[in-house]
């Protein structure tokens, strides 16, 4: 009953997907209000629908309905409860089920709130959305479908690496539900960690979330509506979908840190980087329609980073779908691939063309030019230019060589970290600079003598640091390069709030403190972006420290021997074998104990995690470590003797690596500020008005 329930709701949310896309583009073009009505209405339903096949997934899978393939898949009799509810992304089907969950949700959003504000929008805006909800959505009904039950049965020999398929003819007796249970799968053991369980959702709604402002660019292009109304209805979209895609590519970093087991959080991997290429460009976006909004500038070049961002969520979600690249994120190849290749270059080339249209039609046209070249504007620009850089360096090395040499050579060139480092770095040193010096510049004509003035102080802060750094931790030219600019950019962010809090104290006499709050009250959107960028400094100070600075050893120890390395002592204590946990994973646990200065600080117990049920990769190795600001202490097992009375451990000193986690958390905080509206009645305004209307009362 749950597969047909969620088979029907499916069909429904395709057709009224299709519906909605026809109804809403004829009705804008006869301008019908009764046709776009019910275009709307239709788009509103596929939420519902979605939710309630989602629904129908979840309590098959709760409820162990192993006759349906995907639960088959993703879980068995000994997963616990919480990840049998997380499986509903666990693999191909379920996630592209959950992307077009998220999909029709945002889209519902968007419309409800949208809809008398930005009218004459509103038809291209579903219509768009609905034509990317309508192809995932028939992918999952057609080519990937979660609710596909089993007409045939498991091979249950026990020499079966993996199940085959014996064929039952009509009438036959179905597959015994004991049986398919005891050969289930189970979840993909790389997922049964809590980082990796949320880390997909973040990145699903990051992707979800730019497909808005895309469909209001389009739906700006498609109706001639081409003033700013579609960047304002736009534009918190695009953080909101900005600080999902964030939050994705954080707990992506710490789950790779705690179970691949190899010592860093960022690999250059390239289903990391497809969904980086999307931050990177929407990022670049976020920026350059201040200008347009400030000055009426760039109009052609927002148009076509927005269009770019959707092409890169659709790509990486097609690269990790389609057995494009291998990688220890994505799905296994699929025949979903071309399909979805289409749909990414048909939409990209409808954009751009609705783009060529209006541009000649003179709708596109800028309104002001640049005042010079220390303009904010300008510098926003080569902001802009730095970053798709990024993207496109990131892209090409991630996918563009290894494609291409294939198809080429017959073989595969892989471009490793040095080639990222090589053309990584020069560029993520250009944005910190600029990310420093854009904020003190003024919109139009900037002298050099005004904005050398407002640098002053936060070079002398950074010199100052720096001074510092060299006496207490490091002498290493490029080291202490890195630090300076990336402080520089942070003191700057700093130095920019606190001249506007004793700006507001000084009119408003009010203290310190009070100006400070006060001015995020006012004006969320700068000063939140202030606090963005001291994240992102705490960031690259983490980076830094843990790139260059990481030392590692590797040595084998008995029972009571002691290991002295990078300050501290570690004393291996035993080996417990043979643990079994709830979901009937057999861990083999080392038990360590830290020691610093003579005092024991910790203790540690990296394992090794055996999944018996597993039909692929059936071991983690999970790390032991030691957190502080200063640095990780972090420990894996890397082999034991059969009496556990030795081990060999592989051990990291990682400094300054917590820094990544805090500075996430810092930018987190200022992209919610920033999403927040601002006060639009000033606060003493409104304290004026309350205390009048405390003395009538």
């Amino acid at each position: 009953m749950l597969a047909e329930i969620g088979l029907v709701t499916l069909g429904l949310s395709f057709f009224a997907a299709i519906y909605a896309i026809l109804a809403s583009v004829y009705g804008a073009r006869i301008h019908s209000e009764r046709v776009i009505l019910t275009g709307r209405n239709a788009s509103l339903t596929t939420f519902p629908l979605l939710l309630l096949a989602s629904a129908a997934l979840l309590a098959a899978l709760m409820s162990q309905q192993y006759q349906i393939g995907y639960v088959w898949q993703v879980s068995d009799p000994n997963t616990p409860t919480f990840y049998r509810i997380t499986a509903l992304w666990g693999s191909q089907q379920g996630s592209l089920l959950f992307w077009c969950l998220l999909m029709s949700l945002f889209t519902f959003v968007a419309t409800l709130i949208n809809w008398k504000r930005n009218r004459p929008l509103m038809p291209y805006f579903i219509a768009y959305c609905m034509a990317t909800l309508a192809f995932f959505v028939g992918l999952v009904l057609f080519m990937e479908n979660p609710f596909a039950r089993f007409w045939i049965t498991p091979d249950l020999a026990a020499n079966a690496a993996v199940p085959t398929y014996l064929f039952i003819p009509p009438g036959a007796e179905r597959p015994d539900s004991l049986l398919l249970a005891q050969s289930a799968r189970g979840l993909n053991i790389l997922l049964r960690h809590f980082g990796m369980i949320i880390h997909p959702p973040m990145l699903y709604l990051g992707f979800v979330g730019f497909v808005i402002p895309f469909a209001f660019a389009m739906a700006a292009l498609a109706s001639g509506e081409l003033s700013t109304n579609w960047i304002k209805a736009a534009r918190r979209w695009s953080l909101i979908a900005w600080l999902f895609l964030s939050l994705g590519l954080l707990l992506g970093g710490r789950w790779a840190y705690d179970v691949l087991g190899w010592g860093g959080y960022w690999g250059w991997d390239p289903v990391e980087n497809a969904a980086f290429i999307p931050w990177l460009i929407g990022t670049a976006f976020l920026h350059s329609v201040m200008i347009q909004e400030k000055r009426g500038m760039l109009k052609v070049w927002n148009m076509a980073l927005v269009i770019l961002t959707f092409s890169a969520v659709i790509f990486g979600t097609f690269a990790t779908r389609s057995g494009l690249v291998e990688s220890v994120h994505s799905f296994a190849q699929s025949g979903i691939g071309v399909p979805m290749f289409l749909f990414w270059g048909g939409m990209t080339i409808v954009s751009v063309a609705l783009i060529l249209w209006r541009w000649n039609t003179g709708k596109l046209r800028d309104e002001h030019g640049f005042a010079g070249v220390l303009s904010r504007e300008s510098l926003f620009v080569l902001n802009n230019v730095v970053f798709v850089a990024l993207a496109l360096a990131i892209f090409w090395g991630s996918f563009g060589a290894p494609i291409l040499s294939e198809l080429a050579m017959n073989t595969e060139i892989t471009l490793g970290k040095p080639y990222f480092y090589s053309t990584t770095v020069p560029l993520f040193v250009a944005l910190y600079i600029l990310m420093g010096i854009a904020p003190l510049s003024a919109w139009g004509a900037t002298s050099a003598r005004r904005l050398g003035r407002l640098m002053l102080v936060p070079v002398v802060l950074s010199l100052v640091t720096l001074v510092i750094v060299a006496v207490l931790w490091t002498r290493d030219a490029g080291a202490l390069f890195g630090y300076g600019v990336v402080i520089f950019a942070g003191y700057v962010a700093g130095y920019e709030t606190y001249r506007g809090a004793v700006a507001r104290r000084k009119n408003t006499g009010e203290a310190l403190p009070l100006a400070l709050l006060a001015l995020f009250g006012k004006n969320r959107r700068r000063y939140g972006g202030f606090i963005v960028h001291l994240g992102i400094t705490v960031i690259g100070i983490g980076v830094i420290g843990s790139t260059l600075f990481q030392v590692e050893t590797q040595q084998n120890l008995r029972a009571g021997e002691a290991l002295d390395f990078g300050g501290y002592t570690m004393r291996f204590d035993g080996l417990d074998r043979n643990q079994i946990a709830e979901d009937n994973r057999v861990m083999d646990i080392a038990n360590l104990t830290l020691i610093r200065d003579g005092q024991e600080i910790a203790t540690l117990r990296p394992r090794h995690d055996f999944f018996p049920q597993a039909q692929d990769m059936n071991v983690m190795n999970i790390a032991g470590a030691h957190s502080t600001l200063e640095n990780d202490f972090y420990v894996l097992l890397a082999a034991f003797s059969d009496d556990g009375s030795t081990a060999t451990f592989k051990v990291y000193i990682n400094p300054l690596i917590n820094l990544i986690w805090w500075g996430g958390l810092i930018l987190i905080l200022g992209t919610l500020i920033s999403v927040a509206p601002s006060e639009s009645v000033p606060a003493r305004v409104r304290e004026s008005a309350a205390l009048k209307a405390g003395a009538r009362a």
